[in-house]
């Protein structure tokens, strides 16, 4: 009896995800090759910064699990194979080793590709991205080179990291985004604490700069970033302008593209018009858990889930991806930023008749040892009270805590019902009232009245 043949492009975390879950359901009947263009699998990309700034010590630290522990669980990964066309008609993927390999189901988990920008001098040594843990060891490389200058393109999350370790590396850091703000995901209120205490630790910023040119020199090796408004000089350039889906494969495929640019799949991450093709991670299109509407969101932790429920699904057991809410933290220096749900802005577009409240309090009680300041935005549903989303910035201690108005909202609570919620406290933790519940609290009360 012949066995079913799993067929997974992409050897990150959607895509190993997926294989492995598919093996522990079936352990005896399923064939599984996965097919990786890198050197490497399952490794954390989000650590590539704290591996740059020395708070990772040693590379292989970021990576979860070899491809020789995944032949231990009989998948065989092929590293260094790049798919180079899918035939979903004939059911094959033609590699660029030159062979055709056929599949009885199929995961496309691509992942994403990062922004770049049609600018002239991009491709000059010295600017790197923060994607593969190549581009980690040639950031590295640049620094103990003896790199003094460095200018960070973009302001989101790895923007945000990649300045705050290169500038305790010692190197002079320049941040230069489009944005009129870092943090674009936040609204401007609070992104202008960022950018306030970005610059309290010695990051110049440089918001509403759209870069126009990478300047080399006579041998090719960046020197300079060039905007309308100034040019910065640099010994190394950092790409964190945001990842785009990667989906060149899928679209030449066929495969059904969404809204988003992303693949278009159902809740159970099948790939629309094609029972047997599935599509999870960064290359994937997903919904809002409040809206209903599409979005793409580049994130690990739903990468893993993705591929998790696709894996399930092959493996013969029912499974839904449930939605996102957008929920990430970050923090650049001291200063934590989290962030759930819809901002203001993107409340309104949805057609919400929202209201925001504020509330600053400390993370400890106030006479404790290390409180620190932290500012909590709150966005509700005028009317109905029901959360829409939420937004943190502050000390130490702060960004976690935009897990509980995650479950708020995920859990579909009211204002009103947060603030009755029992949270724990204790000095060392937080005051009395926690300024979670003091903003669930207010917007409840402003409510009622």
């Amino acid at each position: 009896m012949s066995r079913d043949r799993l067929l997974v492009i992409g050897g990150d975390a959607a895509g190993m995800s997926a294989a492995a879950q598919a093996r522990r359901l079936r352990p005896d009947d399923l064939d599984i090759t996965v097919l990786e263009q890198g050197p490497d699998v399952s490794y954390s990309a989000c650590g590539i910064p704290y591996w740059v700034g020395d708070l990772v010590s040693d590379r292989d630290r970021l990576i979860a699990r070899t491809p020789h522990e995944f032949a231990a669980q009989d998948i065989a990964v092929r590293t260094g194979t790049r798919a180079e066309a899918v035939d979903l008609a004939a059911g094959t993927v033609r590699t660029s080793a030159g062979d055709v390999l056929g599949y009885d189901r199929l995961v496309v988990a691509t992942g994403g590709r990062p922004t770049r920008p049609p600018v002239p001098g991009l491709d000059a040594d010295g600017v790197h991205g923060v994607h593969r843990l190549a581009d980690g060891a040639d950031i590295r490389a640049g620094i103990a080179a003896g790199a003094e200058r460095a200018v960070v393109l973009g302001g989101g999350y790895i923007g945000l990291e990649m300045a705050e370790v290169l500038h305790a590396r010692g190197l002079a850091v320049t941040v230069v985004l489009a944005d009129p703000l870092p943090m674009a995901q936040l609204d401007e209120d609070m992104g202008e604490r960022v950018c306030a205490a970005m610059g309290a630790m010695g990051i110049d910023v440089h918001p509403g700069e759209p870069v126009r040119e990478i300047e080399a020199d006579a041998d090719g090796v960046v020197r300079a970033v060039r905007t309308d408004d100034g040019c910065y000089e640099a010994d190394l350039v950092v790409l964190g302008l945001g990842m785009g889906p990667e989906v060149g494969l899928a679209r030449e495929a066929g495969l059904t593209l969404g809204r988003t640019g992303a693949i278009e799949v159902d809740r159970s991450q099948r790939c629309t018009g094609h029972e047997e093709v599935f599509a999870a991670g960064d290359c994937s299109q997903t919904y809002s858990r409040i809206t209903g509407e599409p979005m793409h969101i580049a994130l690990g932790t739903h990468a893993n889930k993705q591929g998790r429920v696709a894996g399930s699904v092959i493996g013969g057991r029912p499974a839904r991806f449930a939605g996102v809410l957008g929920t990430a933290v970050t923090k650049v220096g001291d200063t934590e930023i989290g962030l759930t749900g819809l901002s203001s802005r993107a409340a309104a577009r949805a057609g919400y008749d929202a209201r925001a409240e504020f509330v600053e309090g400390t993370t400890r009680a106030g006479y404790y040892p290390g409180a620190e300041e932290i500012t909590v935005k709150l966005i509700t549903e005028r009317g109905s009270g029901a959360l829409l989303g939420a937004q943190i910035v502050g000390g130490p201690g702060s960004a976690k805590r935009i897990d509980v108005f995650a479950t708020a909202i995920w859990a579909g609570l009211t204002a009103e019902e947060l603030a009755g919620s029992d949270l724990s406290y204790a000095p060392p933790f937080s005051p009395t009232y926690d300024p979670v519940l003091v903003a669930a609290r207010v917007s409840s009360r402003i409510e009622q009245g």
